[in-house]
């Protein structure tokens, strides 16, 4: 297919929840772009993505939701991917532009990114612009003065699974420790984190910039929290070398 006949396709991080951090780029791009997709985890439910941009978005531009399951199989995740992408390349073959919002950084852990690969399979000329987003783990170094990195410390960014062994040897290697997709582990996280020594030098956050935000200093008070303080949350470590 002639790719000057296909719409570019924006791939664009609309940062962890204060609209305000949007960057200019992609402030200016959504103000003009005609198609924007945004994700959702339930046909029934909301867009956060959205939330967060909509402010920025064409009066006349049309929404477009895609569902994505919140689910560990990935054949069920691939028909997702491959479905969503299959729409989004019907969008740009009538030339016209299209935006697809995620949260934080379009390549931090993002649906984005599979979606991307999907796409390409499809379009192989499609002309595809990233526009990076400010990561919430930022988000959360700044709204908690913690810093990300000193002199030669390593930073590592860790993305908590049901096995969480990388927990603790990221923890034993030192520097800063970056725990993100805590969810419903929040509880083995904690226990990790005062057994290793290093809960006190720990800071909590959930939904970063959003209106209901939560900043915890003092991570013991988090074991009085139900099962979902977790969701949208990132603890920030400064761990020292310890033998585990």
């Amino acid at each position: 297919m002639d790719p000057s006949t296909i719409g570019t396709f924006y791939g664009m991080g609309v940062g962890p929840g204060d609209p305000e951090l949007l960057t200019v780029k992609a402030a200016s791009v959504l103000a003009r772009c005609p198609h924007v997709v945004v994700p959702k985890a339930k046909a029934d439910g909301g867009s956060v993505a959205l939330e967060i941009a909509s402010r920025y978005v064409h009066p006349n531009a049309v929404i477009h939701e895609l569902v994505f399951p919140m689910t560990a199989d990935k054949a069920e995740l691939s028909r997702s991917w491959r479905q969503s992408a299959g729409t989004i390349a019907t969008l740009l073959k009538t030339g016209e532009d299209v935006c697809f919002l995620t949260l934080g950084d379009a390549l931090v852990y993002s649906t984005y990114i599979y979606l991307l690969r999907e796409l390409k399979a499809i379009l192989p000329s499609v002309q595809v612009i990233t526009v990076p987003g400010i990561t919430s783990f930022s988000a959360v170094a700044a709204l908690t003065d913690f810093p990300l990195g000193e002199g030669k410390e390593p930073i590592s960014v860790i993305p908590t699974a049901d096995d969480l062994s990388a927990v603790r040897q990221a923890i034993e290697s030192g520097g800063t420790v970056v725990l993100m997709k805590i969810g419903k582990r929040l509880g083995d996280i904690l226990d990790i984190l005062e057994e290793t020594g290093v809960i006190g030098d720990a800071v909590f956050v959930q939904r970063a910039g959003h209106p209901n935000q939560v900043i915890e200093l003092d991570l013991h008070k988090l074991r009085d929290k139900g099962s979902e303080a977790g969701y949208l949350s990132v603890i920030l470590i400064h761990a020292t070398k310890k033998s585990l």
